[in-house]
């Protein structure tokens, strides 16, 4: 008996999800977003805005020190292979609910359109869109009273995991390329990035289809890239796992910008697996890397 088109697979990418030949995708895990709250254990605030039509964001707020107290701004982009994850689900929360409490800022994490729904580049441009959005309030009058009233906009920070991280290196190039009113990144920090290597990325290559999935395209890898010398922030932290598949990728990384960019750049290796301290936040070693990044956005 013929299958029908319904029940005909023709792409399959363990964990993420299968295509059928009726274009219908099924994901192997499902999501289930957690509503907005005060976090508990924390004490944390979490509110929800709407950027477009197709662009949220979830933003996570500290107990704040009177009312004319000001916090770095940490914008957060989520990792999961441009094509999972979320900053409304249990994992996000617990990661930037801890992340604001402890180094006490404010974290504002992007809601990107995921592939393969959405074909790469669009996380890029949503990414881009959110920051410019996000830059609206660097003269307080922005349309968000948290972002106008208690972040600092001279402390701007960039944050991603994996595919995040390579989404928030590209906003910084662009930054730096383009140019924003009102304010400059000040630092940039990626944990465990994704970027391609010189064989193809069968998924990237399914997720993008104008991109060859390998390490000549400027987005998917920043020696590519010509205008990475331009990368608009201060300072980079690189942080890398010893058990992670991708850690040569972010220690070349690290070379390239010492070598072609002319801020400061550090390079931070723990023991681990790719994205521990998401997926473990509770461990020791997530609240060492988490106080990594806290000191390395309070020294600014």
């Amino acid at each position: 008996m013929e299958l029908s088109a319904s029940e005909v697979v023709t792409h399959e990418f363990p964990p993420y999800f299968r295509v059928y030949k009726d274009g219908r995708i099924e994901r192997f895990k499902k999501f289930t977003p957690v509503p907005v709250t005060v976090e508990p254990k924390t004490g944390v605030e979490i509110g929800d805005v709407t950027i477009s039509p197709e662009i949220g964001a979830r933003i996570f707020k500290p107990k704040i020190d009177g009312p004319d107290q000001k916090l770095p701004l940490v914008v957060h982009y989520h990792g999961g292979a441009f094509c999972v994850g979320s900053p409304f689900d249990a994992t996000t929360l617990v990661f930037l609910s801890s992340l604001a409490s402890e180094a006490r800022v404010i974290a504002l994490s992007v809601d990107y359109r995921l592939a393969p729904e959405h074909k790469l580049p669009i996380a890029y441009d949503d990414s881009w869109s959110a920051f410019r959005w996000i830059s609206t309030h660097s003269n307080g009058n922005g349309p968000n009273p948290w972002l106008n009233k208690y972040a600092d906009f001279d402390r701007v920070f960039l944050m991603g995991e994996s595919a995040g991280a390579n989404i928030a290196q590209q906003v910084a190039v662009k930054a730096g390329s383009v140019g924003l009113d009102g304010f400059r990144i000040h630092g940039l920090i990626m944990a465990h990035p994704y970027f391609a290597d010189h064989e193809p990325d069968k998924l990237i290559q399914f997720l993008y289809p104008e991109s060859s999935g390998t390490e000549d395209d400027p987005r998917l890898n920043p020696k590519s890239d010509p205008d990475l010398a331009k990368m608009g922030c201060l300072k980079v932290l690189v942080c890398v796992a010893d058990k992670d598949w991708l850690k040569p990728r972010g220690v070349t990384y690290c070379g390239t910008l010492k070598s072609i960019w002319k801020g400061d750049v550090e390079l931070v290796e723990t023991e681990g697996t790719h994205c521990f301290h998401v997926f473990n936040p509770s461990s020791e070693e997530a609240g060492l890397l988490r106080q990594r990044f806290g000191s390395f956005i309070n020294q600014a």
